[in-house]
């Protein structure tokens, strides 16, 4: 018979310390369960207006990607760790948004082509992305304006280098949305 153990801790002693003291107290490979109790308003920890804020920082004045994306690294990583996985989960659930039959469709005839790459598709809908919430909001709505001629590949590394900024290691997560081409079935349907 196994017991459950359950422990009331206020959100505000969540912290890093916490849970490294947590992982030596119980067993390797243990699974935790936590439990955000329901308020009367929702609770959003890590908001589309906060999202979107990181992208704006984004620096176009700037030719190099690094240089591009050095003010919204910064920003992400002084946030609390876990805006950083919720900003890697909306990232994804956007260019999962743009993963669509017509998206694809209005790519390959502004390329010209009829072959689809999978990865220069995905780093076009990084640069839809890129390009700000109206820009995003725009092209999501109107699939014929599904640009060709703009890519951002390192957008999706915007995560992972505001995590090691912050913690000094990798950030090994996948978020439960694949924003791979074709991920999204029911948009290829």
């Amino acid at each position: 018979m196994s017991m459950t153990t359950v422990l009331i801790v206020n959100a505000h002693d969540l912290n890093s310390q916490f849970f490294q003291d947590l992982g030596q107290m119980i067993p390797e490979n243990s699974e935790i369960e936590i439990r955000i109790p329901e308020k009367k308003r929702k609770l959003e920890l890590f908001s589309d207006e906060q999202f979107w804020e990181i992208i704006d920082a984004l620096d176009w004045s700037k030719n190099d990607s690094d240089a591009i994306m050095a003010p919204a690294i910064a920003q992400l990583a002084a946030m609390p760790v876990v805006a950083i996985y919720l900003f890697a989960d909306k990232l994804s659930g956007k260019l999962y948004q743009l993963d669509t039959r017509l998206h694809g469709e209005a790519y390959l005839t502004n390329e010209g082509d009829d072959y689809l790459s999978v990865d220069d598709f995905l780093y076009v809908r990084c640069a839809v992305v890129a390009e700000g919430k109206a820009y995003y909001e725009q092209v999501l709505a109107n699939p014929a304006e599904f640009p060709d001629e703009i890519s951002f590949e390192p957008l999706l590394n915007l995560a992972d280098k505001a995590y090691e900024m912050k913690l000094g290691r990798e950030f090994d997560y996948h978020p439960a949305i694949s924003y791979e081409t074709y991920s999204n079935k029911e948009g290829w349907k």
